[in-house]
């Protein structure tokens, strides 16, 4: 067990995630990265290409923070509330710089991680055929089918400098477990260069050895881990705590002026000190009112001779 790779936050995003870097902060719906977010826009990295198939509330603050010099996407918006205002004002407006938007759709963008993690030239797309995305997009590319003589689109492998992701539990190497909706975090560690994992809870080796299908990350891609429970709010970590729908309402709210987003970074972002302070900030009465009862899955017998 390599336990070297614990670490703090603060110090798995200082060694392995740098200016200029491509960074997807994976997570679908629930498991989302919030507090490395926060750590990078908090160190100031800046030019990042941020990857993501749903970019969410998380990159909408990073864009206001001016991390981002561009985004590669698959679809943006505060999900159930409407648009990510901050977002929209840098692609719009050049506020606080201009954004560069590389835009696909889902399938395109987890074909993408899928061609990279399993070091493929290319992957074949069907769904763009007659759509306007390629118009938009030159990097979608047609390559006639060899078999039919048809057209088909293609899309080039993604490769991130760096990803993060979230999950439930792992051990100190970085075995890690992820149950729920499970999105593209697994593609997304193996097409990255460096992972940074994030856990609720680090567990006993042999905790994670006895569920060996669970097991979705290896710790042989793995460089740090990092113990940060809460670090999906205002998102959610299946069987911990729930999404935090009001804060998703208010932050449309929020972000209605720049201005008004800034105060929320300053106070929220850059006036902790880390992931354990928001939580003391923000109030561990409150949080706890997210926590989901129970409702455990029946045992597998996997045996033994």
């Amino acid at each position: 067990m390599d336990s070297a790779k614990v670490m703090p936050m603060k110090e798995a995003v200082a060694k392995f995630v740098h200016d200029g870097d491509t960074a997807y902060l994976a997570g679908f719906t629930h498991l989302i990265p919030f507090a490395a977010g926060h750590e990078i826009i908090r160190q100031g990295k800046k030019d990042l290409v941020l990857a993501r198939a749903t970019p969410d509330i998380i990159y909408d603050q990073m864009i206001a923070a001016g991390t981002a010099k561009k985004i590669i996407f698959s679809y943006a918006g505060n999900p159930g509330v409407g648009s990510l205002r901050c977002f929209r004002r840098a692609t719009e407006k050049g506020i606080p710089k201009p954004l560069e938007i590389e835009e696909y759709t889902h399938f395109d963008l987890s074909g993408r991680l899928f061609a990279g993690a399993t070091n493929m030239p290319f992957l074949p797309v069907r769904t763009n055929l007659g759509s306007d995305l390629p118009k938009n997009n030159p990097a979608i590319k047609f390559v006639l089918d060899p078999y039919t003589g048809h057209p088909v689109s293609v899309v080039a492998p993604l490769k991130p400098d760096v990803a993060v992701v979230h999950v439930q539990r792992c051990d100190a190497a970085g075995n890690a477990h992820i149950w729920g909706i499970v999105g593209e975090q697994k593609d997304a560690a193996f097409a990255a260069k460096k992972v940074i994992l994030t856990a609720e809870e680090i567990v006993p080796e042999d905790v994670i050895r006895s569920d060996p299908n669970r097991t979705l990350i290896p710790d042989f891609i793995v460089h740090a881990v990092v113990h940060e429970p809460w670090a999906a709010h205002p998102s959610y970590t299946q069987g911990y705590y729930d999404r935090d729908n009001d804060f998703y309402v208010k932050w449309d709210e929020i972000t209605k002026e720049h201005e008004s987003t800034m105060a929320y970074l300053k106070e929220w972002v850059y006036g902790v000190e880390d992931r354990a302070g928001y939580v003391e900030k923000f109030g561990r009465e409150k949080l706890e009112k997210l926590r989901p009862k129970p409702l455990m899955s029946v045992p597998v017998n996997y045996g033994s001779v």
